[in-house]
């Protein structure tokens, strides 16, 4: 259920750069025009996400990720609907704000239920669903803008959200170590253990079993801020910034980029969707995660990025080279940011 949220994310993320040059050219704007537009969900995914660890430490993981989903599946088919670059970039940021909570609640929720020693792996398996929604979304908006027009996308990005809340409404359990570390009565947190052992049917008391550094009278953000976790903190921050600044910037901006070195839209948005594609090499990275250092194996992937990124600019009149390129650059670049979520759960 973690993984189809993740999906999702990527999809109606992406959506935004895979029909933007419909939109210059049906709006006749010019690409200054359209940057509030593109930058107005990721406002909304800091803004979201800012606000998604405190609200899910009050309301609960499962609350606040169906809440998530609703949010950004309204926001994205009303989207569908916009008149005005004011209304869509006022919807996008809606959207946003529901993208941005989905994604971290999803990684904590996933974190809470993997066993330590597969964690990485897991979450790494999970948050595949980002990239691979965005590369979906880039091959299926080349094939329905040409024959339903861009506003389709945005439709089928909103519906299948709306339809999947219901289903997690009725299936998504709670997080059982949210569940025991607030308290919640034993009947409930035996029931949902029962899914998953057995044994769990005849216990009559649950307790934490985890040795962690706790910061007295200090709770949140407080203790991410703390001096245990400051500098740690810091360092994600950043890693994480400068790669988001990457990622955002590469999906939205590629088709209309590839478009003016002289492909057609078409097949702009589908190389462009190779970017994202990539991100199935995430699982393995998990693996090695697991086995080896994990702040080596991130840092690697990060540095050849660098290389393939700056390769992207030098190929663009190839098409073969281009094609090559984009991918190796999608894997290692979408490999090193959908690390940073176990490397940062397990910190």
């Amino acid at each position: 259920m973690c993984f189809v949220i993740v999906l999702l994310d990527g999809f109606d993320t992406a959506a935004i750069g895979f029909i933007a040059p419909s939109l210059i050219t049906e709006w006749n704007i010019s690409k200054p025009e359209l940057a509030p537009v593109l930058s107005a969900a990721l406002f909304g995914l800091a803004f979201g996400a800012l606000l998604a660890g405190p609200l899910s430490d009050r309301l609960g993981r499962r609350v606040l990720l169906i809440i998530s989903v609703l949010i950004f599946g309204i926001g994205c088919f009303s989207s569908a609907f916009s008149v005005s670059l004011v209304q869509l970039t006022v919807l996008r940021f809606v959207t946003g704000l529901g993208l941005g909570a989905a994604m971290p609640n999803a990684v904590t929720m996933m974190g809470e239920y993997c066993p330590d020693g597969w964690r990485a792996t897991l979450i790494n398996l999970m948050f595949c669903g980002f990239p691979l929604g965005a590369a979906f979304g880039g091959f299926l908006a080349a094939w329905m803008i040409p024959q339903f027009g861009w506003r389709s996308v945005l439709l089928l990005g909103g519906s299948i959200p709306l339809f999947v809340s219901v289903l997690l409404m009725i299936k998504l359990p709670e997080s059982v170590r949210y569940l025991v570390a607030k308290g919640h009565p034993v009947e409930k947190i035996r029931a949902t253990l029962s899914r998953i052992a057995t044994s769990a049917a005849n216990a009559g008391s649950f307790y934490m079993t985890e040795r962690a550094h706790v910061t007295a009278g200090k709770g949140g953000i407080w203790v991410v801020l703390s001096r245990s976790y400051i500098v740690g903190s810091i360092m994600l921050w950043l890693a994480y910034f400068m790669g988001l600044v990457i990622f955002y910037a590469s999906i939205n901006w590629m088709p209309i980029l590839f478009k003016e070195a002289g492909l057609s839209p078409q097949r702009a948005t589908l190389i462009s969707a190779l970017f994202p594609l990539g991100g199935v090499g995430a699982v393995l990275c998990g693996v090695l995660m697991d086995r080896f250092n994990p702040n080596r194996v991130v840092a690697a992937c990060f540095a050849l990025t660098a290389i393939s990124v700056y390769g992207i600019g030098q190929t663009v009149r190839n098409v073969g080279w281009l094609v090559l390129i984009v991918f190796a650059a999608g894997v290692l670049m979408n490999t090193a940011q959908s690390s940073l979520p176990a490397l940062a759960a397990a910190f």
